[in-house]
C-alpha cells in the first residue's frame, strides 16, 4: 500500500517517476497520482470550491506527460475540467489563477532542481500556494481512499498561458523605463539548463530588444544532459559564467528547472547569487523605499547585514524554506512594518508587488529594469563587504533517529560554544550562529539541522585567510565525539 504521507516535502508532493536509478522505486505511480488528483478536489470542494475548473503544468522532465495523464484522470473523474497549459514556468501556474484565465485552481508538475528521476506536484489557488499542512491533508484524503460522487466526467482542453504571462513581463519593463525597446544595445544570455526557462529569450528579451546571441540550453530536455537546472549547482554556474565571457555578455541569466529560482552573472563572467544576489535586490528596492526591512534565510553573511543598514534598510534574518522567509514577510507586513521582499540565498525570491510569489523570472526582470535605466547593476553593490573565505559542510547522520540527535547535538554546541569564551548571535531563528573572535577564526559559523534530509549544514564565514580552518577545527572539538557524524569532513576543509 502506497505511503502517501512519505510524499509530503515541504508545501511540495515530491517522489521517484522513473525506475532504475539509484535503486529508488517508484513511488509516483499512476495510481498514486490519479488518487492525490481526487484528493485535491475533495479538498477544494471542503473550501466551497464544488468541481472548479484545474489549469495542470509541468516542466521539462521525463516523467512529465505520464504524471499529467495519471493527475487529470482523477481531477477529471471528480467532475473538474482541466486546462492544461504545457510545458509552463511554476510561477506562471499562480499568475493563470490572477488573471481571469477561467482556472479557480492549478497544479505544477515539477521537482525542482532534483535529479531526473524525480518528479512532484505543487498546488495553488487564487490565495496563493498550499501551505505544509494543506499538503498533508491533501495526501491524508488520499490515504483514506476519500471518493467523490461526481455526476459527469470533467472536459479537457489544452490552452499555453506562458505568453500572456511574458508579455505582463514586458509590459512592465516598458512602463518603468518608457521605451519600447530598453535592452536595445544590450547582450544578455540565458541558460535554461534544458529546463522550462527557454521562453524567456524569445517571449521576454528580444521584443524589449535585447541581443541574446550566446544563450544555451533553451532546448528542454528533462534528461539534463548539459547540466542540473540549479543556480546553486558549480557547474551550472560555471557553465553560465564561461558564457557571459565566451560572447561578451553584458548580463547572464540562469534559471532552475521550473523558473522559479534564478542566478545571475556580471559582465565580466562573475556570479551575483547568494548574498550578491540578494545585496542586488535589495539596493533597487531601498532605492525606491529606504526604512524597508529586507528577510533572508538563516545563511546569509555578516556583510550582507551591514550592506543593508548602509542603505537604509533593516535585515532580517529568518529560517532556511522560502515558505518560512515569505511568511516571515508577510506577517511584518501585517503588522504594519514595511517588507518588500523575502529571499533566500538559493535564489528564491519573493516581492510584495508580486503577490509574495517566488518567482525567477520576475526577479530577473526586475533586475533588468535596473540595467536599463543604470547601464551597470556592478556598481549597486560595490560596497557590500564580502568575506575573505566561505565554505558550507553537510555533516550526515548514520543513524534513523537523526532528528532527535540533531536537537541534542545543537545543544551541545551552543554550551560548548559558550564555554569556550565565544559569542552566540543575539537574534537567530534557526540551529546555533556562533560568532569568532579576530584570533578564533575571525568571522562566524551556523550549525543546524537540514529541513528534510539526515544532514547537519555548517555553514562558516571568515574575514581572514586561513580563518575558516580555524572554525572548522573549533568546530570540530565540539562535535567529534558523535560517532553517528563524519565529522573528519570539518579537518579536510578546502577553501576555492
Amino acid at each position: 500500500m502506497a505511503d502517501f504521507l512519505a510524499l509530503k516535502n515541504g508545501t511540495d508532493v515530491r517522489g521517484t517517476a522513473i525506475a532504475g536509478v539509484h535503486d529508488d522505486p517508484v513511488t509516483l505511480t499512476d495510481e498514486v497520482v490519479e488518487t492525490i488528483g481526487r484528493a485535491f478536489c475533495i479538498w477544494l470542494k471542503n473550501r466551497g470550491l464544488l468541481c472548479p475548473t484545474v489549469a495542470v503544468g509541468h516542466d521539462s522532465r521525463l516523467s512529465a506527460k505520464r504524471i499529467e495523464t495519471s493527475l487529470v484522470k482523477g481531477i477529471t473523474a471528480c467532475g473538474s475540467d482541466v486546462i492544461l497549459t504545457g510545458l509552463s514556468s511554476t510561477p506562471s501556474m499562480f499568475m493563470l489563477l490572477q488573471d481571469g484565465f477561467g482556472a479557480q485552481a492549478s497544479v505544477m508538475i515539477t521537482a525542482s532542481h532534483l535529479p531526473k528521476e524525480k518528479n512532484g506536484l505543487k498546488f495553488f489557488v487564487k490565495e496563493g500556494g498550499l501551505e505544509g499542512d494543506d499538503v498533508k491533508e491533501i495526501l491524508t484524503l488520499a490515504a483514506a481512499g476519500a471518493a467523490f460522487d461526481a455526476d459527469k466526467t470533467g472536459a479537457i482542453v489544452e490552452r499555453s498561458y506562458i505568453e500572456t504571462y511574458s508579455a505582463d513581463l514586458v509590459e512592465k519593463v516598458r512602463r518603468a523605463t518608457g521605451k519600447e525597446q530598453p535592452l536595445a544595445g544590450k547582450r544578455i544570455l540565458v541558460d535554461a539548463g534544458n529546463g522550462a526557462g527557454g521562453f524567456y529569450v524569445d517571449l521576454v528579451l528580444k521584443p524589449l530588444g535585447a541581443d541574446t546571441t550566446g544563450s544555451q540550453f533553451l532546448q528542454p530536455d528533462g534528461a539534463f544532459p548539459n547540466h542540473i537546472p540549479n543556480p546553486e549547482n558549480e557547474a551550472a554556474m560555471a557553465s553560465v559564467c564561461g558564457a557571459v565571457k565566451k560572447y561578451h555578455a553584458d548580463f547572464g541569466i540562469i534559471f532552475d528547472t521550473d523558473v522559479d529560482r534564478a542566478g545571475a552573472v556580471s559582465k565580466r563572467g562573475e556570479e551575483i547569487n547568494r548574498n550578491r544576489l540578494i545585496a542586488l535586490i535589495s539596493a533597487i528596492l531601498l532605492e525606491e523605499r529606504t526604512g524597508a526591512t529586507i528577510v533572508t534565510d538563516s545563511v546569509t553573511s555578516d556583510g550582507l547585514a551591514t550592506f543593508i543598514a548602509a542603505h537604509g534598510g533593516v535585515h532580517r534574518r529568518f529560517k532556511r524554506g522560502y515558505k518560512n522567509v515569505i511568511n516571515e514577510s508577510k506577517r511584518l507586513n501585517g503588522e504594519g512594518i514595511y517588507s518588500p521582499l523575502a529571499i533566500e540565498t538559493s535564489g528564491h525570491a519573493a516581492l510584495k508587488e508580486n503577490y509574495f510569489l517566488d518567482d525567477g523570472a520576475y526577479l530577473v526582470t526586475r533586475l533588468l529594469i535596473a540595467l536599463a535605466q543604470k547601464g551597470d547593476l556592478e556598481s549597486l553593490i560595490r560596497d557590500l563587504p564580502e568575506p575573505a573565505e566561505a565554505k558550507e559542510v553537510r555533516l550526515k547522520f548514520a543513524c534513523d533517529d537523526f532528528k532527535a540527535r540533531g536537537a541534542a547535538v545543537l545543544e551541545r554546541v551552543q554550551a560548548a560554544a559558550v564555554e569556550a569564551g565565544l559569542t552566540l548571535a543575539p537574534e537567530n531563528y534557526e540551529g546555533v550562529r556562533i560568532n569568532f573572535g579576530k584570533t578564533q577564526g575571525d568571522g562566524w559559523a551556523l550549525v543546524r539541522m537540514s529541513l528534510h534530509e539526515p544532514i547537519l549544514p555548517i555553514n562558516m564565514e571568515s574575514n581572514s585567510a586561513g580563518g575558516v580552518k580555524k572554525i572548522a577545527a573549533a568546530l570540530y572539538e565540539m562535535l567529534k565525539e558523535y560517532d553517528f557524524l563524519d565529522t573528519e569532513k570539518l579537518l579536510n576543509t578546502e577553501i576555492k
